[in-house]
Order: structure tokens, then C-alpha cells, then sequence
């Protein structure tokens, strides 16, 4: 049972390695300092602490310290208390903690500096409470195979193998350096050796059933490696995205078990060309995702349904709008796959291919179905109404484009 103890607010990054892999990039700067869209890397990592309520950061540095406490100096710019603890650029990431141990809160949240994801914490602590454990790991499940797993997850969401070197049979998952810790896990760092937190703990907290895992089908992005550096920047561009639903938003949406078969039974919403044409004139990119279960039952074919969306397409353009991706679901009801709605697979998939932020992406919809599969996502949402088509939603989403993250839009 969840003891409602205060969340933590204390973050501790560690940012001491000397980024080998990047060089020449690091041959004078330190990687977190790596600069996307003129601005440091990690200088979205700290917006992301503060946008996610923490106060305080504990900076664990080495190889070239000074260019961040320069860079960072207190924090009150982020509105954060930022401090230092500065060792050896040889220290691994054990000892560089244990020196710190006298610095650290009862419970705080470790990350690595070279790591960007757009972390839920709320959620995270809940399950960390919920748990009762030492330790809860962050694991990207991995499904697009963008790197190795380090991680064996069993079905009630334990971490039951941490293997750094990767070479372990049956790994589920990478573990991407967003962990809660309960300070009391120190206890099994030696200490006076200079040793590796992920070998050194995380194998023993797993073997204890101390060491929850936060799965994610969020990809995450990275400066630890040269082939990573143009998929970050294209995430940190943040360019405005929707995501859309198609029948009920774009067009009329047919009874239930019956289907747009044709061109001849589309119709358009009133408003809903021009909202398209308001988005790509706002400089917003729109997706749509659409649960399509005829094809399962034979109502309609793919290629009848590729015809329909040229269609759709066509129309759209003529109006002065875009849409640049279209993803469909083509499996049955009760096929129990992880892309119909309200499972969450398309905007995932939609997150992995156009490199989107799914914590800044809104998705229309316009039953309970899209709102449970965004929230799944992570996404922000709203849902159509007849009192409020897509027209109205666009209108006051563009009035309100600076609007906090996650803000609700009306």
C-alpha cells in the first residue's frame, strides 16, 4: 500500500564521462554541453526537471567540469538550485555517486546526461509507491531493435536480470537512466573502489525483487554516440504536430460495424478542410490514425482503402492544408493487437518515424476509445463534439500555442 510520502525533488545527473564515441565534438567540451538548435543539450534535460516539479539538481561531474558550472552556474534561470560535486573524469558512475552519498535526499531521481525522454514522474512515483521498492528503472521496450537490451522484465513488471554487457539470453528492454533510488541502496556500493552503479547494484536489487521497471514505448534520444546526433535534433526541433483521428473529426462517421467503403460515402465535415489548412499555415505538421476493422472483416480492401485516402488527400491539398503521414489499423476487435484504439501502437508508431515529443503532440478524437489511447501515450487530448467540431478545437489550440505543456485546450 502507497505510504503517500511527499514525491522527491531532488535530481542527480551524472555528467562526469569524458564522451569517447563523440570525438572530436568532445575533445573540449563535454558532451551534455553539445549544442541542438542553439542550445546545450543539457539545457532541455533541466526545462524538463523543472517542467516535471523538481527543485533541486545535483550535478556529478568530471571530465571537463567547467564549462557547464560556467554554463549553469546556480540555476535560477531554470527557476532550479543547482549544485556540484566534481571527481575524476576516471571515477565510474558508483564511485562518482558514493562520493555524493552525504549530499543525497532519502529518495531522488538518478539520470544520465546524455539521455533525453519525456518523462512522466507523477505516474513513475505512483508505481515506485505502489511497489515498495529500492529502485524503479525506466525500460524502453525496444520493439523498433534501435539498440541492444540490457534488461530481463517478467509479466508483473519486476526487473529480474540486469546484464551490462548485453549478452545475457531472453533481454526485454533497454534501460534508458531515468531511475528512482531510495538512498538506502548505497549501502551496497563499496566503499573505497571505484566500480560501476549498474553492475555493482542493480543486479542485486534485481535478484531481491528491489527493482521495479517503468516500460515505455517512447523512444528516447541520446548524444552518447555520433549515428544518434541527427535523430535528437529532428525530436528537439519540437515542431508542432497534431494527431488526428479520422471518422467523426475529418468526416462524417458511419453507424457502428459499417464503414466508409467508397469515396462515394465520404463526407466531409463542415470546418474540417479549413482546420487542416489553419494547421499547415500555422506551421503545424498533422497526422491522422484510424482504427479500419473492415478490412479484418472484409467489408474493404486495403487498396480500397489507400484509393479513399488519395482522395481524401487530394481534397485536402486542394484546400490549402497537409496531412503527411496516414496510419491505419486493419486488424479485427478481438484480434489483441497493440495498434487499435484504444491500445496506443499508431501514435507510437507515428513517435518513432517523425521523431515527435508525444508529451507536447495533441490528439483529436472523438470517443473515449482516442482520449484512453492518448492518455496511454502519454498525449495531451481533446475530444469533438458537435458543439465543438475540429474548426472550433484548431481555432483556439493556434490562440493558445504557447500554452504550458499539457495544458487542456478550452
Amino acid at each position: 500500500m502507497s505510504s503517500q510520502r511527499p514525491r522527491p525533488t531532488q535530481a542527480v545527473m551524472l555528467a562526469g564521462g569524458r564522451g569517447e564515441r563523440l570525438r572530436p565534438l568532445t575533445d573540449t567540451r563535454p558532451k551534455p554541453m553539445i549544442e541542438f538548435h542553439g542550445r546545450p543539450f543539457l539545457d532541455y534535460l533541466l526545462d524538463l526537471l523543472r517542467e516535471q516539479g523538481f527543485e533541486r539538481v545535483l550535478l556529478l561531474l568530471g571530465y571537463l567540469p567547467e564549462p557547464i558550472q560556467a554554463h549553469c552556474g546556480d540555476g535560477r534561470r531554470w527557476g532550479l538550485e543547482i549544485e556540484y560535486a566534481v571527481s575524476p573524469a576516471e571515477d565510474d558512475t558508483g564511485r562518482r555517486l558514493k562520493l555524493a552519498a552525504h549530499r543525497l535526499d532519502s529518495h531522488f531521481l538518478l539520470m544520465y546526461c546524455d539521455n533525453y525522454w519525456p518523462m512522466p514522474f507523477a505516474r513513475m512515483w505512483q508505481q515506485f509507491e505502489a511497489r515498495g521498492v529500492q529502485g524503479l528503472l525506466t525500460i524502453y521496450r525496444n520493439r523498433d531493435r534501435s539498440t541492444r537490451d540490457n534488461v530481463r522484465v517478467d509479466d508483473a513488471g519486476y526487473v529480474t536480470l540486469y546484464d551490462k554487457d548485453r549478452a545475457a539470453a531472453n533481454l526485454s528492454g533497454v534501460e534508458i537512466g531515468f531511475a528512482i533510488l531510495a538512498r538506502t541502496m548505497m549501502d551496497l556500493l563499496p566503499a573505497d573502489e571505484n566500480v560501476s552503479l549498474e553492475r555493482a547494484v542493480y543486479p542485486r536489487l534485481a535478484a531481491k525483487r528491489q527493482l521495479g521497471a517503468f516500460l515505455t514505448e517512447h523512444r528516447y534520444y541520446s548524444v552518447s554516440s555520433p549515428e544518434r546526433l541527427a535523430a535528437t535534433a529532428q525530436f528537439l526541433e519540437r515542431r508542432p504536430t497534431v494527431i488526428l483521428d479520422r471518422d467523426g473529426v475529418l468526416n462524417r462517421k458511419p453507424p457502428r460495424a459499417q464503414y466508409v467503403r467508397s469515396w462515394e460515402d465520404w463526407r466531409w465535415l463542415p470546418g474540417s478542410l479549413e482546420a487542416l489548412r489553419g494547421l499547415k499555415e500555422a506551421g503545424y505538421r498533422t497526422i491522422v490514425v484510424s482504427n479500419q476493422a473492415g478490412i479484418a472483416r472484409g467489408e474493404i480492401t486495403a487498396a480500397e482503402l489507400a484509393a479513399i485516402h488519395a482522395r481524401m488527400q487530394q481534397d485536402v491539398r486542394a484546400a490549402g492544408g497537409a496531412i503527411e503521414a496516414i496510419y491505419v489499423c486493419p486488424h479485427g476487435w478481438d484480434e489483441g493487437c497493440e495498434c487499435r484504439k484504444p491500445k496506443p501502437g499508431m501514435l507510437h508508431q507515428a513517435q518513432r518515424e517523425w521523431h515527435l515529443d508525444l508529451s507536447r503532440t495533441w490528439f483529436i478524437g472523438d470517443d473515449e476509445r482516442d482520449g484512453q489511447a492518448a492518455e496511454a501515450a502519454g498525449c495531451p487530448s481533446v475530444l469533438v463534439s458537435e458543439a465543438r467540431p475540429l474548426s472550433a478545437i484548431v481555432r483556439e489550440l493556434l490562440e493558445r500555442s504557447h500554452a504550458p505543456v499539457g495544458a487542456v485546450v478550452g
